[in-house]
């Protein structure tokens, strides 16, 4: 693209002609330079044509985010992506539990914050990227269409992996080092994003290791703090309520920098937790003492 911006604004001793046979005759994603050539030149020759081509592609192909979703719409798109992490039963657990927040709040008359929180981190937690789960993105088709879109002809690729239950050395930052394993690895994601429905079970062989115990541990205890939360709801709790129940959004990363961001979550949720049982006087309160 730097190219063709730098041809238009005639920088270069070339022809265009010369330019696209050399692309070519480097057979490396021709297409794909070969539109970015057009892209550069088109930035230089008539910047607000290519603005407006960027906004209307982004119109065409923007996915519509959760935060642009109605909570019936959440739970929807939640459900089915659970359906294709695991199976319907996990989404009917899901959506019972949801089911059960939406009640409450409709019942205290406490609007959508609530059971949309519960709609957004309660599925966060049970589809934890797990072995079998990057089998499956690897492997539904996506992957490699974004592939044959990106680049022609035959290419070779690497997976770079850090499997807790290989164990090994760490990164610089602590984080299991990642290693390279070839293209002969995608019929092992294809019999292993088969194996999912093993996914919790005892013959669950990446269920053993400390990450696993930790993702399943925090589904757990977020369950549990549900009932809690819905047995303390009041108007004076429920902004709290609604932050403790959205702790799981700053749980990211995985290794070490996912440890550590439970605990930070943890720590925050303690503080939470004591408002929760004694909320702290409302502000009304306060200036009447």
């Amino acid at each position: 693209m730097m190219l063709g911006y730098a041809y238009q604004k005639g920088l270069l001793p070339l022809s265009a002609k010369a330019i696209l046979q050399a692309i070519e005759v480097n057979g490396v994603s021709i297409k794909m330079n070969t539109q970015a050539f057009q892209l550069g030149r088109l930035a230089a020759a008539d910047p607000a044509r290519l603005e407006a081509m960027m906004k209307g592609q982004d119109e065409v192909v923007a996915p519509k985010t959760l935060d642009g979703m109605s909570l019936d719409e959440v739970i929807a798109h939640r459900s089915a992506f659970l359906i294709e992490y695991q199976n319907a039963a996990l989404a009917k657990r899901y959506r019972g539990l949801v089911k059960r927040v939406r009640d409450a709040a409709t019942d205290g008359g406490y609007g959508d914050a609530l059971p949309r929180a519960v709609a957004v981190n309660y599925a966060k937690l049970l589809a934890y990227k797990d072995e079998y789960e990057v089998a499956r993105l690897f492997t539904d088709g996506k992957f490699e269409k974004q592939l044959r879109d990106q680049f022609e002809g035959e290419f070779k690729f690497n997976f770079n992996l850090a499997p807790p239950i290989l164990g090994g050395a760490k990164d610089a930052l602590g984080r299991p080092k990642k290693r390279a394993f070839g293209a002969w690895m995608m019929p092992v994601f294809r019999t292993l994003a088969k194996l999912r429905f093993l996914r919790g079970t005892p013959l669950d062989i990446f269920g053993y290791s400390p990450d696993r115990k930790l993702e399943r541990d925090l589904i757990a205890g977020y369950e549990k703090d549900v009932v809690t939360v819905l047995g303390l709801l009041s108007p004076v709790t429920h902004d709290t309520a609604v932050e403790i129940l959205s702790l799981p959004d700053r749980i990211r990363g995985y290794g070490p920098v996912k440890e550590k961001a439970v605990a930070d979550a943890k720590a925050r949720y303690a503080q939470l937790a004591a408002d929760l049982v004694n909320p702290p006087p409302a502000p009304r309160q306060i200036a009447a003492e």
